[in-house]
């Protein structure tokens, strides 16, 4: 193969190692990815056939397929034709709806940030360990992506905002991309996507301006939604309960969250590895550390309304919030109530 299609295997395969078994994917985003090289115009037939895959590889519906395959049918694609930037043209040539479920999830939410926390609750219903993780600041939310490849980082971000342009009838346009790795063309890449685009920032994903986030979907639909949402939690209900260092991380921050110091570059030496490698890991766990971060603050601060007198501000405080309002922000996401309406709801619920 030429030194594109080589460059691009190890874009995409997720990185070995002699201590845990191949990472691999699941067959339904195979399935996914091989229409969209179709609709590219590929022989998807004889890719698969030269990677050494057969359709029964990836036929069931449960099946898994090793990154590594995913790499090879893509440098083979890139081989026998180049396409600049082509984890953009796939997720163009990707139609909604191709996770039927997931997808659903998100375009019958109320707005753009909506969608997004459906997308960061639900993901791991496809069996990707692709994570997404939405924090919002003063002037900008932050949707991080964190995946086993740069491929998959820059496929899940051009597909999220494809889709949420298309739902928003093209008013949806994020602030900025990032990327924490070399992208091959970031000019061309933004200029399609409509923004600019940073390659090896210190992290991946999308930042969204707050009126692009409050943007209404144009699909929206609370009662199929609840629908979905019904079906989903009892799926996500059946899944492994997480395990391994995902738990054990999650056992530190709940000891740590309140006063104590939950970087991770801090817990990152708890375990006697670099960040960097504990968001991977995490990452392959189907989580990531901001994740566990917010989780450990959401049940610390269910804890202290209902059992301690310490006023809300200084809650917020003790679980690293500058200031009350973005404490109060996320607690609204986190029970869609107020800490004051929570709070005043649990004290009569024990005076009754």
């Amino acid at each position: 193969m030429t030194a594109r299609a080589n460059s691009l295997t190890r874009h995409v395969t997720a990185p070995a190692s002699p201590n845990r078994p191949p990472m691999t994917l699941p067959a339904h985003d195979f399935r996914v990815l091989l229409g969209a090289l179709g609709r590219l115009g590929h022989d998807v037939d004889r890719l698969v056939a030269a990677a050494g895959l057969r359709e029964a590889d990836f036929s069931h519906p449960d099946a898994r397929v090793r990154c590594d395959a995913y790499g090879e049918v893509l440098a083979r694609a890139q081989q026998a034709h180049f396409t600049p930037n082509l984890s953009l043209e796939l997720a163009r040539l990707t139609p909604l709806g191709a996770w039927p479920l997931l997808d659903y999830l998100v375009l019958t939410a109320d707005t753009v940030g909506a969608g997004v926390r459906q997308l960061e609750r639900y993901f791991r219903l496809t069996g990707s360990p692709v994570v997404i993780n939405a924090q919002e600041e003063v002037d900008q939310i932050r949707v991080e992506i964190i995946a086993p490849s740069p491929f998959a980082i820059e496929y899940d971000a051009a597909l999220m905002i494809s889709h949420f342009r298309n739902e928003t009838d093209g008013q949806f346009a994020p602030a900025s991309i990032s990327f924490a790795h070399t992208l091959e063309d970031p000019v061309t890449f933004g200029r399609t996507l409509g923004c600019h685009v940073t390659s090896n920032a210190t992290w991946s994903g999308i930042s969204v301006p707050p009126d692009a986030w409050r943007l209404p979907l144009r699909r929206r639909d609370p009662t199929l939604r609840h629908m979905l949402e019904e079906h989903a939690n009892a799926l996500l209900a059946e899944l492994p309960v997480q395990t391994g260092l995902a738990a054990d991380v999650r056992r530190s921050l709940s000891s740590l969250v309140a006063g104590g110091d939950t970087r991770v570059a801090s817990i990152a030496r708890r375990f006697a590895m670099s960040p960097r490698t504990l968001q991977r890991k995490l990452a392959e766990e189907g989580t990531s550390f901001q994740k566990l971060v917010d989780d450990a603050r959401r049940e610390a601060a269910g804890r202290y309304l209902t059992e301690s007198a310490l006023a809300i501000g200084e809650i917020a405080y003790l679980l690293g919030y500058s200031e009350p309002a973005p404490f109060h922000r996320a607690f609204k996401r986190w029970h869609a109530t107020t800490p004051e309406a929570f709070r005043s709801r649990h004290t009569e619920g024990r005076a009754q």
